[in-house]
Formats: C-alpha cells, sequence, structure tokens
C-alpha cells in the first residue's frame, strides 16, 4: 500500500504490539475490570426490573417537570410509553445502563483530569493533543484494542464509550476552572484560602454551569456510541439496530432509532437545565 520512495513507518504494527504487550502482561487485571463492569450493569439492569414501567415513566416525568416544566415532561411521558408501547422497554433499560455506567466513569475519571487541566498549564499542555486524539479517532477504532482487553459484550462497548464520551467533561471543566474571575481567586488566598479550599469554595461552584455542560455533552456522545457498541455484543436498542441493518428490516430499524431519539432528547433536556438553573 505504500507507493512513495520513503520506507513505511509502522505505527499500525507498533500499536498492535502495545494490545499485545498489555494483553499478555495484564490479561487477568483487564479480566477483572471486564467482571466488575459486567456486574455493575447487570445490577442496573437488575434494579430497572424491579421498578414498574408505569413507576419508571412517573419518575422521568416529575424529574422532566422539575428541571424543565410542563414542555419536557408531556414530551417524556409520551416518548417513554411509544417506546413501551413498541416493546423496546427491556433493550431501552440495558440501554440506560449502558448510558448511565459510561457517563458515571467519564465523570469519575475525567472530572479530577480537568480540574487538574484547570489549574495546571503543563498538564494542560500534554492532554490536549490527547484529548484531540480521543475525540477524532473514528469510534469504531476503539473497539478493536477493546475486543482484545475486554473480550466480547458490554464492557468493551462500555470502555469504548467512556473514551469517545469524556473528553468534553475534562475540556469543560478545564475550560470553567479557567474562567473564574481572577480577583475573586486573589480575594481568596487574602483571605488565607489554602488551594484545596480555593478550588472546593471557589473555584469548583462558580465553573459548574460550564462543568454540567461539558457532562450533558459527554451523555449525547454515549448515546451516540450505543449502536457502534452492539458490534461488539452490547445490548440494547443499538442492537435492534444492528439487526435490522444487517438483516434489512427497515421497521425494526425505525422503531429502535426513534427509541433512541427519544431518550437523547429527554436527557439533553433534562440536563440542559440543571445548567440554567446554576446560571441564575
Amino acid at each position: 500500500m505504500n507507493d512513495t520512495f520513503l520506507p513505511k513507518i509502522p505505527i499500525g504494527h507498533w500499536a498492535d504490539l502495545f494490545v499485545q504487550f498489555f494483553t499478555d502482561q495484564f490479561g487477568s487485571f483487564f479480566e477483572n475490570v471486564a467482571g466488575g463492569i459486567e456486574t455493575f450493569v447487570s445490577s442496573l439492569v437488575s434494579l430497572f426490573d424491579l421498578i414498574t414501567p408505569v413507576a419508571f415513566i412517573l419518575l422521568f416525568v416529575i424529574l422532566a417537570f422539575w428541571r424543565r416544566g410542563w414542555g419536557v415532561a408531556l414530551f417524556t411521558l409520551i416518548g417513554l410509553v411509544l417506546i413501551y408501547d413498541l416493546g423496546y422497554w427491556e433493550h431501552t433499560m440495558q440501554t440506560f445502563a449502558l448510558v448511565i455506567t459510561s457517563v458515571a466513569l467519564s465523570i469519575v475519571i475525567g472530572l479530577p483530569l480537568g480540574i487538574i487541566a484547570g489549574i495546571n498549564d503543563v498538564f494542560k499542555k500534554i492532554m490536549t493533543p490527547i484529548l484531540d486524539f480521543m475525540q477524532t479517532m473514528p469510534s469504531f477504532v476503539y473497539l478493536i484494542p477493546a475486543i482484545f482487553l475486554f473480550g466480547t459484550g458490554m464492557p468493551p462497548g462500555v470502555v469504548a464509550t467512556i473514551i469517545f464520551a469524556m473528553p468534553p467533561t475534562i475540556r469543560m471543566t478545564s475550560l470553567g476552572i479557567r474562567q473564574v474571575p481572577a480577583d475573586l481567586i486573589e480575594a481568596s488566598e487574602a483571605f488565607g484560602s489554602t488551594v484545596w479550599q480555593k478550588l472546593m469554595k471557589v473555584q469548583i461552584p462558580l465553573s459548574m454551569p460550564t462543568i454540567m455542560a461539558g457532562i450533558n455533552q459527554s451523555i449525547m456522545l454515549a448515546l451516540s456510541m450505543v449502536v457502534v457498541a452492539s458490534l461488539v455484543g452490547a445490548p440494547g436498542l443499538g442492537a435492534d439496530v444492528y439487526l435490522a441493518v444487517t438483516s434489512l428490516r427497515t421497521d425494526i430499524g425505525f422503531e429502535a432509532g426513534i427509541a433512541i431519539v427519544i431518550i437523547a432528547i429527554m436527557l439533553d433536556r433534562i440536563s440542559r437545565k440543571t445548567n440554567n438553573n446554576m446560571n441564575k
């Protein structure tokens, strides 16, 4: 494939060796991580199964009303009832579990990294090209090493989703920390605040609207990975879309696609309201 006079740089071969090294040296560690992810997601699905569809719908309608008012609450009610009526409730709960797990881990990992990038210029310069790489690399590529390290099923889907969805949380957290007015930071320092007190009582509270905007984007990116994750065996609505594509079933593909869109709009509106509330 190399038609130039220059010798080909074996980047792909190096990547293959890198993944093989990790598989050989840390295989048991990644097996335990995969087992933990599988157990956590299965527990979430079991928890959702304990909640009746009516109770689940009412819970989200109340949440939507609290965040955005009657408009979003009515959309949530009609949307979730439609998903139940179409027969995709069980797969919707599996998709919810995948998204919640991925976003929660993205926040746990991404928030501290974003805070460090917000207060340390050197760390920000190191993280910027890494985040660019994570966001621009085609999401399908993440599945290849994930299969070698975590096997098939839900774990590689969750890990690939975390890698794809985490950059907005890190970027927006860093941006929010850096946008805190300098005079407020100087005032906190004048009162003798430690670095920890300045961070917890000034910088993070004031940057919360920006941080929540990043989390909102992470939720949307996690939902966009639902179909991609189904390629490695992750269950849920993505598996329905994948089945529709491979069997040319327009009806299944359209219905599952509508269910994904309803969830995406619902979660987007609910999380956006949190951002607006904090701006007030």
